[in-house]
């Protein structure tokens, strides 16, 4: 017997929620007639999400024992949507500790089902040869179904859907480079799987019968290469066929830095990617349609889920992107705010200007700030950053916006992060460029007489050892210049946007 809340639905934990399934999932399951419980480690991330008041979120982590166990009471269904891919060379060590505690936590709190989404791997190829990335989800996928907890782990490939990984490297490959050389690896048959079928398949995966507990692999109906599925993308896109030439010689590690020169997509992401995409990865059964059944069109093809995607793309209609989860090696201590902060030594840039414009139309500048609206002060030093950024294994500048006119809190923007938004007030970014220290770009925008209004920029960096200070003193020269320049063209950007373009 399922075991449901007072409205008939299952009461369901999902961790993972700020991440690229976990966000999308939310809202299918409270669609479903499910109660929703989301565990974070930092549940302000959440807060400007849609469905935010409609789900609970509970502070912990999964490597927490005691912070799980809170989370798990009560709960039927748990959601492992976690990986520790971000958290560097130890991160198959970190996810097997991680699904331990969640199998353990997940039994003694009667948890009914467990459900995964993992990698699909060969069949034919032992785990110990794997890639770290797909070894690593195998483990977890074993770990769980090991558990005592009846556990459906989901296996795909290429999820295909706006703003996933996979597409956005396969766009921007495809859109960018009408000839190019490639790794042979464009050779290998996927099996690629729209991100709606796997939203279908984890919801549906909360009715199975108590006796399931296995691996299911999941995807679309089309078999087909990398290079078919770029040649495809071009046709849906309306883009001429592209010449591809397939070399032997491109390693995974050469492969992951030419994807991240050409795509949004940094060498840290798009190596676990590409190391995947070495084997054939291609179902072997489809038994998840004797649990959650198909319906005619599903699921869905190859073409169909690209321009599902692209659609979304071109409304500004993407809800979660790859870049929501955070990125490796950046941590999330708060902002200093206190001025006689007393954890070592803490530059500031401050600017301010009044404006000829009122708050709201100010307001709109600065959330429209970043992709392709561009930091409004000397692009070619916001570029050469960005290029820097990236040959050093950072994010660069090209992640661009999840909306181009909304921001909410947890927001990638470019090679910032939306730490704190207050509507028409303040607007607080965390760099997540690599630097030696932590910084923070404020933004406030306050209201003046006579329908005029104040903007305030607050640029603030934490240096990390002597590499820190230097750096500190060696850009500060052309702080006058970027940071000068932005306050200054925010200003009339805004007094343009409020006469209708007139100066």
């Amino acid at each position: 017997m399922e075991s449901k809340d007072d409205s008939g639905g299952l009461r369901c934990l999902v961790t993972g929620a700020s991440g690229y399934i976990g966000g999308r999932l939310v809202p299918g399951l409270l669609e479903a007639g499910h109660r929703v419980r989301c565990l974070a480690r930092t549940p302000e991330k959440l807060r400007d999400y849609p469905w935010a008041g409609e789900a609970e979120v509970v502070k912990g982590d999964v490597t927490d024992a005691e912070s799980l166990s809170a989370a798990m009471h009560g709960i039927d269904i748990a959601y492992y949507l976690v990986h520790a891919l971000a958290a560097g060379p130890g991160f198959e060590r970190t996810d097997r500790q991680a699904a331990r505690i969640f199998g353990e936590q997940a039994k003694a709190a009667g948890v009914r089902r467990i459900v995964y989404l993992g990698g699909l791997t060969p069949g034919d190829v032992p785990v110990r040869e794997l890639s770290p990335h797909l070894r690593s989800r195998a483990e977890v996928g074993r770990i769980l179904l090991d558990s005592g907890v009846p556990t459906t782990a989901l296996r795909a490939a290429v999820i295909i859907g706006s703003g996933s990984a996979s597409f956005e490297m396969l766009r921007y490959l495809t859109e960018r480079l009408p000839v190019m050389i490639t790794p042979s690896w464009v050779s290998t048959r996927i099996q690629p799987i729209a991100v709606r079928d796997v939203l279908r398949y984890l919801v549906g995966s909360a009715h199975m019968p108590a006796e399931v507990n296995r691996t299911f692999d999941i995807g679309g109906p089309d078999v087909m290469t990398y290079r078919e599925m770029m040649q495809k993308y071009a046709q849906v896109a309306g883009l001429p066929r592209r010449l591809i030439l397939a070399v032997p010689m491109l390693s995974p590690g050469l492969s992951s830095h030419w994807v991240g020169l050409v795509t949004p997509v940094p060498a840290s992401i798009a190596r676990p990617l590409a190391e995947s995409l070495r084997y054939e990865v291609v179902c072997h059964e489809h038994d998840i349609a004797d649990y959650v059944p198909d319906r005619p069109g599903q699921p869905f093809s190859f073409a169909t889920a690209l321009s599902l995607a692209l659609q979304r793309v071109r409304e500004a209609r993407v809800t979660t992107r790859w870049s929501s989860a955070s990125v490796p090696g950046i941590p999330s201590d708060p902002l200093p705010t206190d001025p006689a902060w007393a954890g070592g030594s803490l530059y500031t840039d401050v600017r301010e200007r009044d404006v000829d414009a009122p708050p709201q139309a100010l307001w709109r500048v600065v959330e429209g700030i970043g992709g392709d609206n561009g930091w409004y002060s000397f692009p070619l030093a916001w570029a050469v950053r960005g290029w820097l950024d990236r040959l050093i294994g950072g994010v660069g500048l090209r992640r661009g916006r999840r909306d181009a006119q909304r921001l909410r809190v947890g927001d990638s923007l470019d090679f910032w992060r939306v730490e704190e938004i207050r509507p028409g007030r303040l607007l607080r970014l965390r760099a997540e460029m690599r630097l030696p220290g932590l910084a923070w770009l404020e933004m406030y925008v306050e209201g003046g007489e006579d329908g005029r209004s104040r903007y305030r920029q607050r640029a603030v960096f934490h240096p990390s050892g002597l590499l820190g200070h230097a750096y500190w003193w060696g850009v500060s020269p052309f702080h006058a210049v970027v940071f000068g320049g932005m306050a200054r063209n925010i200003a009339l950007a805004a007094r343009r946007r409020a006469t209708g373009g007139r100066r």
